[in-house]
């Protein structure tokens, strides 16, 4: 499960006083036990088609990518395939996700680059990746951890809020600076696995609006929740 409905009874005064490192021990151990094995949720059968469904998710939800990759996977299943398609082709596959207008651009030059420079195949390096259009840095680290389990955070709004949220990153501005401090401080071998429980955490129990501090496990180490806690009282 996610959440964790459990009390946590004298859990504020040690929480307040909490070193960094105890934070992301008691975060990186709750996680570990209870969602041993995170995963992305868009559907994806390679990693090209991965790259066009992250794509495809800025500032769209899963679910929504979910229901028109099928499809589109089907009729471009490859670069090459993909890169020899019109606009016009491509767009009527991708026309209900967001900004459909530029990510039908973004996935055919993507495709055409993924053929002229690396011969279609998937570069496995952040600079390659980030040489395809529609491709920035969090979209790269998301090929990294997930096509390669490499040691990279990708980090999206759920990350950039979640790790301010809770106390992982204190007064980060950006999202390189929550990227630069949550790599310095979970286990690269533990990174991709951290990206997953950041995401899942902050889309179904550390939401935007009203994060369910009731039901979530880890709020024995949440910064944000100790503090919530001294001003209703």
């Amino acid at each position: 499960e996610i959440g964790s409905g459990c009390k946590h009874p004298g859990v504020r005064k040690e929480n307040e006083h909490m070193t960094i490192k105890e934070r992301y021990e008691g975060i990186i151990g709750w996680f570990s036990e209870n969602m041993p094995e995170p995963e992305t949720e868009l559907h994806y059968d390679s990693p090209f088609h991965l790259l066009l469904a992250v794509i495809l998710s800025a500032q769209c939800t899963d679910k929504r990518v979910n229901m028109v990759t099928p499809a589109l996977f089907e009729a471009f299943p490859t670069p090459e395939a993909l890169a020899s398609a019109s606009e016009e082709e491509v767009f009527p596959y991708i026309k209900s996700v967001t900004f459909p207008n530029n990510k039908t651009r973004h996935l055919i030059r993507a495709a055409r680059v993924l053929c002229e420079e690396f011969g279609g195949e998937m570069p496995s390096d952040i600079d390659s990746l980030m040489k395809l259009p529609g491709v920035g840095r969090k979209t790269a680290n998301v090929m990294l951890a997930v096509v390669w389990n490499k040691a990279a955070m990708a980090v999206d709004t759920h990350v950039f809020r979640v790790s301010n949220r809770i106390g992982l990153t204190i007064g980060s501005k950006t999202p390189l600076e929550t990227e630069r401090t949550l790599v310095r401080h979970f286990p690269a071998d533990l990174l991709p696995k951290a990206h997953h429980w950041l995401i899942l955490h902050g889309r179904y129990v550390c939401t935007a609006r009203k994060p369910n501090c009731a039901e979530c496990g880890i709020r024995p180490f949440c910064l944000e929740w100790v503090k919530r806690e001294k001003n209703e009282g």
